[in-house]
């Protein structure tokens, strides 16, 4: 009886430890569903039309949030899909949006709740109120499938591209409450160390040695590797 109650105990750290943690271990395959709307695979990223700032892309906007906040290990990644919910393909995200209603999508209701049982779960932290919104906008605009083409290599500037990019893309990993590899990508100092440590440019360009980044997810298009790239080369700056 005495062994049977250490095993139980180790087994539920075991647990514990697995769903605070932060790993995004399944790579996001193509969907072929049509999810509910929009139909087709996934598209790639940067394909489609030019974008326009009255519209929210999947690929562009929503796909990366989710990833980096709710696609870890012991969540809704591919291997875990707590409660049967997989965020890594559009078919699995679409199991939870009722396109055109964000009200009564369970993906928007579950993120903005207060309590404790709020996605992502505390003590990680919400989601920030331009994520929330745009996903609003997603899926009152018909939750659709699609990506648009608007990376402007010659801008790269911290507060209009690389830090919406890290808030996006990477920091659900890289925030105090879930410091991935040691690192904070939510503040201008952590990212600024990270870039001019080497780590931030060689993992987002997958070079060797480093950890791919996002993990999980998809690579970076070469665009906003080099935005990344040219922002560090001019000295990091909080500009």
């Amino acid at each position: 009886m005495k062994t049977k109650s250490i095993l139980f105990v180790l087994l539920a750290m075991s647990l514990s430890v697995t769903y605070s943690s932060c790993v995004h271990e399944i790579p996001i395959t193509p969907d072929t569903g049509n999810g509910g709307n929009g139909g087709g695979s996934t598209p790639p990223p940067g394909s489609g039309s030019t974008c326009s700032k009255d519209s929210v892309y999947y690929v562009n906007d929503i796909q990366p949030i989710l990833i980096s906040s709710c696609a870890m290990s012991g969540c809704h990644d591919a291997a875990t899909h707590a409660e049967g919910i997989n965020v890594t393909t559009y078919a699995g995200v679409m199991k939870i949006v009722k396109a055109g209603n964000a009200n009564d999508s369970k993906l928007f209701t579950e993120i903005t709740r207060t309590d404790e049982d709020r996605m992502p779960p505390p003590p990680m932290a919400a989601m920030a109120a331009d994520q929330v919104a745009k996903i609003k906008t997603w899926i009152n605009q018909g939750a659709k499938n699609n990506s648009c083409n608007g990376c402007n290599v010659a801008n790269y500037t911290f507060s209009a591209v690389i830090k919406p990019m890290m808030s996006n893309k990477c920091q659900g990993c890289h925030n105090p409450n879930s410091l991935g590899g040691g690192i904070d990508l939510s503040t201008y100092d952590g990212i600024k160390s990270a870039a001019l440590s080497g780590t931030l440019y060689g993992s987002i360009s997958w070079a060797n040695g480093y950890s791919k980044m996002p993990q999980g997810g998809s690579k970076l298009s070469d665009c906003e590797i080099q935005q990344v790239k040219s922002w560090i080369d001019a000295g990091a700056l909080n500009n």
